[in-house]
């Protein structure tokens, strides 16, 4: 079965507290932070001292990504506040080699992400130092949007140039995903989807991401 990343953007934050109770309770695998500056996207979410209250009461691994400009003058920063994966956008990079190597010096899971008009043949010399690709399904920025259809196309061909480069790097789906597209989604070849108004907007979360794992199969051995 895929990995499913709740994303708490679109939880109600006046109840941060019992959103992380509930997840903890949930089959959600990790928790996903979208940070937003106003910069690289025009949103402002939260910063470091959310993301420590997340990690002292979290029992599920904190998925950080950061929609900021100049993401590696904070990546200590974020190991120290409780980042367990931590991915950044290719386009707010200048040297994106430099940034993944910090990551994996901190010691944690290190993932680049594409907005939807980036091609994912920019990320063929970075395969080899990575853990993850997020592929945004809409544009960045906001929660709620409509998912973009061309994305299960840039899906199956990360899908190619994963299995070329022969490393277990998981393709994570972050942007309208729900019921309706994630088997297409798991058949192109994601590893893990990221949902937020399909779940925090139902009247049922816990059944909500349980409905999503089920219907999310997954064949590939190291996601067992």
């Amino acid at each position: 079965m895929a990995y499913i990343a709740p994303s708490i953007l679109n939880s109600d934050f006046r109840y941060l507290g019992k959103t992380i109770e509930m997840l903890n309770r949930s089959d959600a695998d990790w928790i996903h932070v979208d940070v937003m500056d106003g910069v690289f996207v025009p949103n402002i979410s939260f910063g470091f001292p959310i993301l420590k209250a997340l990690k002292e009461d979290s029992e599920k691994p904190l998925d950080v990504h950061l929609m900021i400009q100049n993401p590696g003058n904070y990546i200590d920063t974020f190991k120290a506040f409780g980042a367990d994966r931590l991915t950044v956008h290719y386009e707010a990079c200048t040297h994106i080699h430099r940034v993944i190597q910090q990551i994996n010096k901190a010691g944690m899971k290190a993932g680049v992400a594409l907005n939807p008009g980036t091609p994912i043949y920019l990320l063929d010399d970075l395969l080899h130092s990575i853990d993850q690709v997020l592929l945004m399904s809409v544009n960045p920025g906001f929660g709620g949007q409509e998912f973009l259809p061309n994305t299960l196309k840039k899906t199956a061909q990360m899908s190619e140039r994963i299995a070329e480069a022969r490393r277990p790097i998981l393709t994570v789906i972050d942007g309208g995903v729900d019921e309706s597209n994630c088997q297409e989604l798991v058949q192109a070849g994601a590893h893990v989807l990221v949902a937020g108004s399909f779940v925090f907007q139902s009247s049922d979360p816990l059944l909500s991401i349980s409905a999503l794992k089920k219907k999310s199969t997954h064949s590939l051995g190291y996601l067992s």
